[in-house]
């Protein structure tokens, strides 16, 4: 809380998710990534969340418990926004209609906004992956559902699944170094998922990691399937799409999941989303489907979208935030909605010095998350 509060709150939801048991550091090192907000006069909240891992609903239960705890210990805000990142705009989102009255404004960075479907990619890259390596189980290791992510008492460890993925892919090879093999098969993955090389080990790990846990929290079994996707991009399609892993999900074990992670765009304030068009980590495109969604609950008056011209995932430096906090403070309170342009123009006009620090792109259009996430 600064020492001039401007009687903001702003509660903040984490992304990840963490696994394991929660731990303080994990917000230590939100409010120094976040310190921004504090610097701008506004108090700041977020928790570590009670249960680790994947459990969206529980992760909007404890965000709505220390808005509580802060307004009944610490000061009555004027003001309250909720600032959900990453994976925390998914619980942001759910935070959002499980609490309405909570509320006053959101404001969503980098988010994981189109619900499940954002996990379909990681099943994909994992059924990808085998079917070219087939080294994620070894042949020699018992054989597993992919869909599971991973055995829940499978010893494999990130260090193990690299060097692995370094031994198919080459991936931590330079690139003159990798074999015509290694070269080919990342090329089919970047080509085929439409993504970066330098993200296939991390949405790999994901598909093996994240995709345990939420089976783990899903009644054991599989979430996502593959069945009826027809993939594209490889050198040989029709022999990609006869050969490549098919799986089926669960449908108590995918409604369990419906159920905890995905929101209906039911939003009873205003939204401002933003997100980088570069963003290897979370797709942009997934911004497509949180206004879809909005317009199917009839809330998208709610909604204004912005992004920057940049890869960066987690955070795009500080000149970026103060005008997204601003232009979200001047709608809750004047009921002036921003613009795209609108917000380009005030973070250029809040750094007038160093105006190159400001990469919003005012006139950027998202294309639908179909584009990057094969549908089913």
């Amino acid at each position: 809380m600064p020492a001039k509060w401007s009687g903001v709150l702003v509660v903040h939801a984490h992304g990840g998710p963490s696994y394991g048991p929660p731990k303080t550091s994990r917000n230590d090192e939100d409010i120094k990534r976040w310190a921004i907000t504090v610097k701008e006069g506004h108090a700041w909240a977020g928790s570590v969340f009670r249960q680790g891992g994947f459990a969206v609903t529980t992760a909007a239960e404890d965000t709505e418990r220390v808005r509580r705890i802060f307004v009944d210990h610490v000061a009555k805000p004027r003001t309250t926004l909720l600032h959900g990142q990453s994976w925390g705009a998914m619980v942001a989102a759910r935070v959002g209609e499980m609490f309405p009255k909570s509320w006053d404004g959101i404001l969503l960075t980098s988010g994981v906004v189109a619900g499940p479907t954002t996990y379909d990619f990681r099943l994909d890259i994992r059924a990808l992956y085998q079917h070219l390596c087939n080294n994620h189980p070894l042949p020699t290791e018992p054989a597993y559902l992919l869909s599971i992510g991973l055995p829940i008492d499978s010893k494999l460890t990130p260090a193990e699944l690299a060097k692995r993925v370094n031994e198919c892919l080459g991936t931590a090879t330079p690139a003159a170094q990798r074999t015509p093999q290694q070269a080919q098969k990342l090329k089919t993955i970047v080509d085929v998922l439409k993504m970066p090389e330098r993200s296939v080990l991390s949405h790999l790990n994901w598909g093996t990691f994240a995709l345990r846990d939420v089976v783990s929290k899903n009644d054991g079994a599989a979430t996502l399937g593959n069945a009826k996707v027809q993939y594209a991009g490889s050198s040989d399609d029709a022999q990609l799409n006869a050969r490549i892993p098919r799986f089926q999900p669960d449908p108590k074990a995918s409604a369990m999941f419906f159920a905890d992670v995905d929101h209906h765009g039911r939003f009873s304030v205003p939204v401002i989303s933003s997100h980088a068009i570069n963003d290897s980590t979370v797709f942009v495109e997934g911004q497509a489907a949180l206004r879809q969604k909005m317009v199917a609950a009839g809330t998208a008056d709610r909604l204004v979208q912005t992004y920057v011209d940049s890869s960066e995932h987690s955070y795009w430096g500080d000149a970026h935030y103060p005008p997204l906090f601003n232009a979200l403070l001047d709608w809750v309170v004047k009921g002036q909605k921003p613009t795209a342009e609108g917000i380009d123009q005030r973070c250029k006009q809040l750094n007038p010095t160093q105006a190159k620090d400001c990469r919003f792109l005012p006139n950027y259009a998202v294309k639908p998350i179909a584009s990057r996430i094969y549908p089913r």
